[in-house]
């Protein structure tokens, strides 16, 4: 087991979302913003931006990890870029005021078309499509979860036609 490998998570921790030189078995080295650190493996995620390009990731495995040296403070531009990264592109926030627009149009389509929904939760923010659907915020198909793969699918659908009619 190598240093890198002893260090804690609370070590490793200190090293997110800075730029990083990592020096690797056989004098490989590798150059990157770290994205996180693998608790079990103490693998290295690096992101680069080449000029460009939406930016890639490469992996560096733990045990392989020789040296690793701070070469730039991440800013908050720099953290958020990394976010973004990894957050799916239809994660944008939205206020509450469009979460509930977004809710109210779909309830309201659905019930126009014939297909029984209600509202669920505490705050009423999950949708119920007949008791075997349920549609979390914001109300995308990914948003979707049945046990009935053939209902899902067909809702996932629909909801994917409903949304390009909006747009």
């Amino acid at each position: 087991m190598n240093d890198w490998q002893r260090k804690s998570p609370l070590d490793w921790e200190t090293y997110l979302n800075k730029l990083v030189k990592v020096v690797a078995v056989e004098k490989h080295e590798y150059e990157g913003w770290v994205l996180t650190v693998d608790p079990v493996s103490a693998t290295i995620v690096l992101a680069t931006f080449p000029e460009n390009e939406k930016g890639s990731i490469s992996f560096v495995m733990g045990h392989a990890v020789q040296e690793v040296e701070i070469l730039q403070e991440g800013d908050s531009d720099m953290e958020q870029r990394l976010a973004r990264i990894l957050a799916p592109e239809e994660s944008q926030t939205y206020s509450a005021e469009e979460l509930e627009r977004r809710k109210n149009a779909l309830k309201t389509w659905l019930e126009t078309n014939h297909i029984p929904v209600g509202e669920q939760g505490e705050l009423g923010r999950t949708l119920s499509v007949a008791g075997v659907l349920s549609i979390e915020p914001p109300y995308g198909p990914e948003q979707c979860s049945s046990t009935n793969e053939i209902i899902l699918a067909r809702v996932q659908g629909l909801l994917q036609g409903f949304l390009q009619q909006q747009h």
